[in-house]
């Protein structure tokens, strides 16, 4: 079982996907894909994003989003959105865990999200702004799940030498 698990909710754009399997693949999290999705699995823009990870990721598949929960009925989720009440940094993540994302043009269902308002939080931003993409708010949510855990098992240090 990964520690960290990427939701996608009904994901339209295969670049942002490709992108966010990217993330998932070099932070060791486990991407799930809850259709209908707004492309299919091969196409050449999601490959394309996600260049030559696709080996290194834990991929699951799911026709709807009771789907995913009749397969996962006790995963502690936390779901993001732009319309949630709180900041993400407010939340302490437990390991392991799944952070819900929805579909580019709409988010989460809102009804979904006012049955799950404990679990709702969401990325700060300047007023009058939509959203963030979503591969980027995947990646600053893997990314704090990751920093309160102390960075379970990812490489801190680079292969930079100081000048000669």
């Amino acid at each position: 079982m990964n520690n960290i698990n990427i939701v996608l909710v009904e994901p339209e754009i295969p670049q942002n996907t490709g992108n966010v399997a990217r993330t998932c693949a070099v932070t060791g999290a486990a991407l799930h894909l809850v259709g209908p999705m707004g492309f299919t699995i091969d196409n050449a823009k999601l490959h394309r994003a996600g260049l030559d990870y696709w080996h290194s990721l834990e991929i699951y598949y799911y026709d709807s989003l009771a789907d995913f929960f009749e397969k996962n009925p006790e995963c502690d989720f936390y779901c993001f959105s732009s319309k949630a009440p709180r900041s993400y940094t407010e939340e302490s993540y437990p390991l392991p865990v799944y952070l819900m994302f929805g579909k580019e043009t709409k988010g989460l269902p809102e009804d979904f999200l006012r049955e799950n308002y404990d679990r709702c939080v969401r990325i700060p931003m300047r007023d009058g702004q939509r959203c963030l993409n979503l591969s980027n708010a995947v990646a600053v949510g893997v990314y704090e799940a990751l920093r309160q855990h102390d960075f379970p098992d990812q490489k801190y240090t680079g292969k930079l030498c100081p000048e000669k």
